[in-house]
């Protein structure tokens, strides 16, 4: 394999670490999303509603993942990011198998709360370490890589969950040493917890490379990072929140998808895991290095703004597919538009946070980065899945009016991505240029 350019790891090494990161990204989103195709039994065994459910799939989670986010980002702008993700993973994997010995609401939630804090080390760090591995002519595409695993690991997560039910069904509970019976559904975070803390060995093959750029590994006061956040104000209002409704969209549908196939088609749970899950898995990886090779294109061909600019061509495509897909007479045409749909909604996780990297000093990428992950995993995971159950259940009071709560919350949420995407290309080539004159402007 060749070497990159100007310094960077060679393309070998480079491609090694994006590989282990991009699997970790895989074990946290099987753990985060699993809860979405068990929500028969979870619902059962706990007694709760749909809405308690949701915070279950998302605001428990999504708070102290975006909290603990921040001030894990500026560790990540100094101390050893592989260091910062392992003790992630560990912590996270202990919270995810402690959701398996959970016998009441309140612990689940608590447990929850774990597994938001642990996987809060990921991102930024994983960010930070792919953008100090390859030069800027190919950064999207290798972030697009490492986004593979949300889709990787949500279609995982379902298969695994689809394959637990036709277990379950077959064997029913199971009697473990020391923990005595659990069910189907308490084994799954057991394993998954215990496969964390193995994979964690894994981290001793990521390399740190050089931190590069004006200040890169030097602690910037507060005030300055507030500061220059605050002079590129318009970018990152526009890129955060416009992103964000592309995830509020993505995880809304996503955790209720499975009910919705359940309910309105009378699909059993295994059933919907295995076609759902393939589908997620299959495309939402092709959509989301297409939208990292599309970025990469247009930026050798002039776009500066291309990174914005993939995931404004990403919410234009998915506007008409989200008016459609819950509308559809069977299950099969129900397939056929989740297809493009899927596509469509992974594009732009690659190079949105691509897009941050390119706009931020080294020194503020991890905080920038986790200030982006704060505002698409709160609006995104934390309200997207709640927001499709509150209509459910207080709109149109009726379990079976899903198909139109997906329909209304997401088809408003990727309208507004398209105004605010659009409305952010000026000011992201601004803020390029803005960079290079902070750069320039800096002492040696």
């Amino acid at each position: 394999m060749s070497n990159n350019n100007n310094g960077y790891p060679s393309s070998l090494s480079a491609w090694i670490t994006v590989t282990i990161l991009m699997v970790a990204y895989v074990l946290s989103f099987i753990d985060r999303q699993i809860l979405n195709l068990l929500v028969g039994p979870i619902r059962r065994d706990l007694a709760i509603s749909d809405t308690e459910m949701s915070l279950l799939m998302g605001l428990s989670f999504a708070l102290f993942y975006t909290i603990c986010g921040i001030p894990l980002g500026r560790l990540a702008d100094t101390k050893s990011r592989r260091g910062l993700i392992a003790i992630g993973i560990i912590f996270w994997s202990a919270a995810t198998a402690a959701c398996g010995m959970a016998k009441q609401y309140w612990q689940f939630l608590f447990c929850r709360i774990g597994v938001g804090v642990g996987e809060a080390a990921l991102s930024p760090a994983a960010y930070s370490l792919i953008a100090d591995s390859f030069p800027p002519s190919r950064r999207a595409t290798a972030m697009a890589v490492y986004g593979m695993g949300v889709y990787l690991g949500s279609g995982i997560a379902f298969l695994l969950g689809g394959l637990v039910i036709k277990f379950a069904s077959a064997q029913g509970d199971v009697v473990l040493p020391v923990l005595g019976e659990v069910r189907p559904w308490q084994l799954i975070f057991l394993a998954l917890g215990a496969a964390g803390v193995l994979f964690t060995l894994l981290m001793l093959a990521v390399k740190e490379p050089a931190r590069r750029g004006v200040g890169a590994g030097v602690a910037v006061p507060l005030a300055d990072v507030g500061r220059y956040i605050r002079s590129n104000r318009r970018t990152v209002l526009c890129h955060n929140f416009g992103f964000a409704g592309l995830s509020f969209a993505g995880y809304g549908s996503a955790a209720w998808i499975p009910t919705f196939f359940i309910r309105t088609y009378g699909w059993d749970a295994g059933q919907v895991g295995v076609i759902y899950g393939s589908l997620v898995a299959l495309f939402g990886c092709l959509g989301i290095v297409f939208g990292g090779r599309l970025a990469d294109w247009l930026a050798k061909h002039g776009r500066t703004d291309a990174n914005m600019r993939v995931g404004l061509y990403a919410a234009l495509g998915a506007l008409p597919l989200v008016l459609m897909f819950p509308l559809m007479p069977d299950a099969f045409w129900a397939c056929v538009l989740l297809a493009p749909t899927i596509f469509c909604l992974s594009m732009p996780f690659g190079v949105a946070p691509a897009a941050i990297q390119e706009i931020m000093p080294n020194s503020m990428r991890g905080q920038a980065s986790a200030i982006y992950l704060f505002v698409i995993t709160l609006f995104g995971l934390g309200l997207g899945p709640t927001a499709v159950a509150l209509v459910t259940d207080y709109v149109f009071a009726d379990d079976n009016a899903l198909r139109y709560s997906l329909l209304i919350v997401t088809t408003l949420a990727v309208l507004g991505s398209v105004l605010l995407l659009w409305r952010g290309l000026h000011p992201y080539r601004e803020s390029l240029q803005r960079l290079q004159q902070w750069s320039s402007a800096q002492p040696a």
